[in-house]
């Protein structure tokens, strides 16, 4: 069965979300979907460059949510600026984002682990003030990714330092073995972050682990879609794969950070989640450690007797 994500944390991931196709009863309404999907997936590049342009534009306004240094290099050179009075809800969602992850990271002990699910674009890993010695984690299709690489080193863009970042190509089979041999620790803390559907599975992510992102409400239409629907929907999916989660309202979002946001028929749920149940590390430590009890229980019995 496919798990599907959007990516931060985008990303990103118990990392089981089986929203396709276990959620999808009616065939017609599957068939729509899958139709969907295929179009995500098909225009994963113009999808990124749009996402990125939409970014370019908010770094450009007289009053910017955040400024987006490095950018420019990834938006065509034909672009033309459409400035806009109030900031687009992508632009809403990716200052919430970041400043989430910071706080977050800032605020919590032992935690210096993120993984990013990103378009190949994001451009976080360069731009924000990661902690000293934060493991940045991008998971990402390997094309755009190379080749928007290349862009950013061609203009100086760099890592910190102190940090460490490691790629791993959304294509691979195996997405969580791969994060695992390059240092991934499902028994320490971790930040997940989503801004673009992603498929994923495993059990990685350690009990009070915080996953942020974006998921398409389309994944929960019904024939009259409504506020109570959408919460309904996703509170059921998220518990019953063991997270508790919260919905952010833009207009909630952009009132927080003193503006509005802009009208338009963006139709996606911004959300923060709490990860509910032990990860797969986390398990096999206690089992170890119950296992070695026990062993040390049956010694002690044979001395006695």
């Amino acid at each position: 069965m496919e798990v599907y994500f959007l990516r931060f944390l985008n990303p990103s991931a118990h990392v089981h979300l089986h929203l396709v196709p276990s959620l999808f009863y009616d065939s017609k309404k599957r068939r729509r979907r899958n139709c969907k999907l295929n179009a995500i997936f098909k225009n994963e590049e113009d999808a990124a460059t749009e996402r990125a342009s939409l970014r370019f534009q908010e770094t450009l306004r007289p009053d910017p949510l955040f400024i987006d240094p490095y950018v420019g290099c990834l938006v065509p050179p034909d672009f033309q600026v459409n400035m806009k009075q109030h900031p687009h809800k992508h632009c809403l969602a990716t200052k919430f984002i970041d400043d989430k992850l910071l706080t977050t990271m800032n605020h919590t002990d032992g935690l210096r682990q993120v993984v990013l699910l990103t378009d190949g674009m994001d451009t976080r890993p360069y731009r924000l003030n990661w902690p000293a010695s934060t493991i940045i984690f991008e998971v990402s299709p390997e094309r755009i990714f190379r080749k928007s690489n290349q862009k950013l080193k061609d203009i100086g863009a760099k890592i910190p330092r102190s940090c460490l970042f490691y790629h791993i190509p959304s294509e691979t089979s195996d997405i969580q073995q791969i994060l695992c041999s390059k240092g991934f620790n499902g028994a320490r803390p971790s930040l997940w972050a989503f801004q673009r559907f992603w498929r994923l599975s495993g059990n990685l992510a350690m009990k009070e682990c915080l996953f942020l992102g974006e998921l398409p409400a389309w994944l929960g239409e019904t024939e009259d879609v409504v506020e109570s629907t959408t919460r309904r929907w996703m509170d059921k999916l998220f518990m019953s794969h063991g997270f508790n989660v919260d919905i952010i309202a833009y207009d909630e979002a952009a009132g927080n950070l003193g503006t509005e946001s802009m009208v338009d028929n963006y139709n996606n749920i911004l959300f923060v989640a709490e990860h509910l149940r032990f990860s797969d590390d986390q398990m096999e430590i206690w089992r170890t450690e119950f296992q070695r009890i026990e062993e040390e229980g049956d010694e002690e019995g044979f001395e006695e007797l």
